[in-house]
């Protein structure tokens, strides 16, 4: 071999596997084969007429292989904040997590309103050579809600949708500006959705719980209120729109009517709102503190029944890393969020083993959907498609322990939590980006 000439990967074939792929509807056994990152075959029949001869075969056991996760909704803290969270250290996070493609939002420092921004996460992700990273672009200069950026141009570089982040869009005249312009380059926008006046200084769900915690509180028809009005825009403006992590029964049901007007609206939420209850706040917990805030079990269950009916589009991790300075504090100063990478996966199969979602179902909603409201390649099993996979074991036995979190940044609630489900390897383009025990 001449010195420098590199070799083209091996074929490898994935053999006995139980293959799940939500855009064909397939949940069977079968085996997959893989050639220059790709999906170059796969199903029932996968092997019995001869593999490449030079195939490396696994034996996936019967486990699970679906398309890789695709997570519409992180932070990652770079730039500005490395020392809650780096590209690459959440990059190997989403890998451990069975995330293939993340999208972070513009909230860095410096935001991402600008075409510098974009170019410097595409940079960082080809460097870290992890998971895929993309990112959005921010709907105002600065998120300061007053001037829209150049969503076309951030757009042509790379922006997968435009949101000013963990803020709303407040202004009515400016939000419906942008969707005017991102409806004639048939662009999405995404709203975090929350009246920010009657939002000022609430720091947990209101009501009594708040109350007698003496926490002020953020009323749950903030959420619907914003919502509402958004949809009056869509209405207006013809433009795509995504709400990130609903919360409330009331949201739930204002776009499921918009959807059933035909208005082009997803929306997504995350494994805190269909798991957990502001009780969690306990007696003060700030790891228990998110944005939106945790609800009482009414909202819960309608959070857990619209994902089931796929009123509720999409999970995503809402990964909001924090550092021990920034949680380790009285309630009422503490940062909103937690991390989600490494549990959105065991936390999510939990509606798999109540028997609310078949699995192929959860895989569409943690892959398939995700991807199509993105309009990215992945989140299928097909041949041509990249070959951004997740193998895992359903029903393997765990406990969620944070202090073994690959995150920077261990700000969890679930910490101690037993689960069932297990990553066993992580693909990406075809390359190994985790595995487990290895």
């Amino acid at each position: 071999m001449t010195r420098g000439t590199r070799q083209p990967p091996r074929p490898t074939a994935f053999l006995n596997a139980r293959l799940i792929d939500p855009t064909s509807g397939y949940d069977g056994p079968g085996g997959l084969l893989v050639i220059d990152g790709e999906i170059a075959d796969l199903g029932p029949d996968l092997g019995r007429s001869g593999l490449p001869a030079d195939a490396i075969e696994i034996n996936c056991n019967g486990h699970c292989l679906v398309p890789g996760l695709v997570d519409m909704r992180v932070q990652l803290r770079e730039p500005g904040e490395e020392h809650k969270e780096t590209i690459a250290t959440a990059s190997e996070a989403a890998a451990a997590g069975g995330i293939t493609s993340m999208v972070t939002l513009p909230n860095s420092d410096p935001v991402i309103d600008q075409v510098a921004g974009v170019e410097f996460i595409a940079r960082r992700a080809r460097e870290t050579k992890g998971t895929k990273v993309y990112c959005y672009g921010a709907v105002t200069r600065g998120l300061e809600g007053q001037h829209i950026v150049e969503l076309g141009l951030l757009a042509e570089n790379g922006a997968l949708g435009f949101t000013d982040g963990t803020k709303a869009v407040a202004s009515a005249r400016v939000l419906r500006r942008a969707m005017s312009y991102a409806s004639t380059f048939d662009l999405l926008i995404l709203q975090h959705p929350e009246e920010p006046d009657l939002a000022s200084g609430g720091v947990m769900n209101g009501g009594e719980l708040a109350t007698r915690l003496g926490l002020p509180g953020i009323p749950r028809d903030a959420e619907v209120m914003m919502i509402e009005r958004d949809l009056h825009l869509v209405a207006m403006t013809g433009a795509r729109y995504h709400v990130a992590h609903v919360s409330t029964a009331d949201s739930v049901a204002a776009i499921r009517a918009a959807k059933a007007r035909g208005l082009k609206v997803t929306c997504d939420t995350a494994p805190p709102y269909f798991i957990l209850t502001e009780a969690e706040v306990g007696d003060y917990r700030t790891f228990a503190k998110l944005s939106p805030p945790l609800r009482g079990e009414s909202d819960r269950a309608a959070i857990a029944q619209a994902v089931a009916d796929g009123t509720i589009d999409a999970i995503a991790s809402d990964h909001a890393p924090h550092d021990q300075e920034s949680k380790r504090v009285p309630f009422a100063h503490a940062e909103f969020g937690i991390v989600g990478l490494e549990t959105l996966l065991p936390l999510s199969l939990e509606l798999v083993h109540q028997g609310r979602l078949p699995m192929i179902e959860l895989i569409r909603r943690l892959s398939t959907r995700p991807a199509d409201i993105l309009r990215l390649p992945q989140g299928r099993l097909a041949k041509g498609a990249p070959a951004d996979l997740l193998l895992f074991d359903p029903e393997a036995k765990a406990v969620i322990e944070v202090d073994r979190f690959r995150s920077k940044s261990k700000n969890s609630p679930f910490d101690g939590r037993p689960v069932k489900g297990h990553v066993l390897r992580t693909l990406v383009d075809g390359r190994t980006v985790y595995e487990a025990y290895a």
